[in-house]
């Protein structure tokens, strides 16, 4: 069992208020890197300025650095200040730099391993960790199997009594079925699977858990949401960025491993899924799997994805290279930086309801959302020149960065005429609330800490989602074509626009 820190001033009994980390403490591999410098440890310090971490709270480095406990101090310290959501404050961070320490050394180095778990017992001692210690593998996947052995070996993996231990893992996890599949076994020799934490940062967008909310809070759209109502749903990942810095892991995984296998069939299941008796983590489990189960790609592979490429163009006023001119990748590549695909649920909700998948780099902005598109009214009592402009009604889930919900209905435009066009209503985030919303790696760094794992995929999900990728990664590659060039931001290649106008539909424009 958890012990939990208990704040004075709270009432149990009050529900609405945020819960507060127990003793423990979080050791990062690579800690040296970007995501932990511009993600982990801002999002450390904005949990303990919002006083969601314990008092004696310890946050240990790992690394090839020769450091000193000052040196790291530094390094979180300059990270913190250019990153950190939350304004800075000289008290807080004087007590949470009590608990830095840093451990240099390699990955297969027994004596820096154990300089690591005597480190843990200290900080259990000086600062009331407690023996509850989170290992975060911000490392690539063939790390694993050696700190894993490590962690074992040394015994830090084994918790004792009422103390817990936890590993999390950052995607990819693996690369296709098989690899996945090995990867969950390998760490399930090591942590049992309630401990193995998966991030996907897009669950802990605080919209995408607001479309529970507004699925299952209200009555105005559940008995809309179904293939009675709904033509079609689209969900789309843009970036307006090329690979830059992440040539050597991009090149040879592509858009739709990247981004498709994870994130997006994540938001798929969140859409489709059936209504949770409770939002308890097994209970939100059981639904996403159901629905991942009843998921099946078309048997025309070809006619039902796209691929692309992007090339040389203007974004931002600025002209960018095509992917094949980036450094670090092959001019014969033929990764794809593009993906769409088609996905059937073959649920009795969802029976003949398409869903749309697409992510793509250097395309015309950043954003992320879930767009369900209605059925046009099935009586018009107007001519074809009062309604020529109007489109579908649609709801659209904004996730990032402009975070709210859109509504787009036809109204009359004033005037003596009966002219019906287009228009919609808004709701956003920040101009609802006056609390900003905190940063997706702050909820699942909590959530680990405290031991929630709702928004985690778990193995069988992983699996799954892999499940459903692979058919259409084999079929790309026994095809063996060059991905479709489309110009740099723009929206994709053309056959992406293809796909859809076979079916009579078009992509939206966010």
């Amino acid at each position: 069992m958890t012990s939990s820190h208990v704040n004075p001033l709270r009432d149990p009994r009050d529900k609405r208020l945020p819960r507060i980390a127990g003793p423990s403490g979080i050791v990062i591999f690579g800690v040296t890197g970007d995501l932990s410098r511009k993600k982990l440890m801002p999002a450390i310090y904005d949990l303990a300025n919002r006083g969601l971490l314990p008092p004696g709270f310890a946050l240990v480095g790992f690394a090839r650095r020769d450091w000193a406990n000052e040196d790291f101090a530094q390094v979180v310290h300059d990270s913190v200040r250019q990153y950190a959501r939350t304004p800075f404050s000289e008290e807080v961070w004087r007590h949470l730099a009590e608990g830095f320490r840093f451990v240099s050394g390699t990955f297969n180095d027994d004596d820096a391993f154990d300089a690591l778990a005597a480190t843990l017992a200290d900080l259990d001692r000086v600062r009331g960790t407690g023996g509850n210690h989170a290992f975060y593998f911000s490392i690539p996947p063939g790390a694993f199997p050696t700190v894993l052995q490590q962690l074992r070996r040394s015994g830090m993996a084994d918790p004792h009594g009422d103390e817990w231990r936890r590993v999390v893992i950052e995607k990819p996890f693996g690369h296709d079925l098989e690899s996945a599949q090995d990867l969950n076994q390998l760490v399930n020799e090591v942590f049992p699977a309630e401990s193995v934490f998966r991030i996907d940062h897009y669950l802990g967008k605080e919209t995408v858990q607001n479309l529970l909310a507004l699925r299952f809070a209200n009555q105005l759209y559940e008995p809309i949401w179904n293939s009675n109502y709904v033509d079609h749903v689209q969900i789309t990942m843009a970036e307006d960025i090329g690979v830059g810095g992440r040539a050597g892991y991009y090149d040879g995984i592509g858009a739709a491993r990247d981004v498709i296998q994870n994130h997006l069939i994540q938001l798929l299941a969140l859409t489709a899924m059936e209504e949770p008796v409770s939002f308890s983590p097994k209970e939100l489990r059981t639904e996403k799997i159901k629905v991942l189960s009843a998921v099946r790609l078309p048997p025309d592979l070809s006619q039902a994805s796209a691929r692309g490429q992007y090339a040389t163009g203007w974004q931002g006023g600025t002209k960018v290279p095509g992917y094949l001119e980036e450094d670090g990748i092959s001019p014969t590549s033929t990764t794809e930086t593009y993906a769409a695909i088609k996905l059937l649920v073959d649920t009795r909700r969802w029976a003949g309801v398409p869903f749309y998948l697409r992510t793509g780099k250097r395309l015309g902005k950043r954003v992320t959302e879930i767009a369900i598109i209605f059925k046009r009214a099935p009586h018009l009592p107007f001519s074809q020149n009062d309604t020529e402009t109007l489109g579908s009604n649609a709801l659209v889930i904004r996730v990032q960065p402009d975070e709210g919900v859109t509504i787009r209905f036809g109204s009359k435009v004033p005037g003596p005429v009966m002219e019906v066009r287009d228009v919609n209503m808004d709701f956003s985030y920040g101009q609802s609330f006056t609390e900003a919303s905190p940063e997706a790696y702050e909820r699942l760094i909590l959530d680990v800490l405290l031991g929630e794992p709702s928004l985690f995929p778990q193995d069988e999900e992983v699996e799954l989602s892999w499940k459903i990728l692979d058919p259409l990664e084999k079929h790309w590659e026994r095809s063996n074509v060059q991905p479709d060039a489309y110009v740099s931001g723009t929206w994709g290649p053309a056959s992406a626009d293809d796909m859809m106008t076979r079916d009579g539909r078009t992509w939206r424009r966010p």
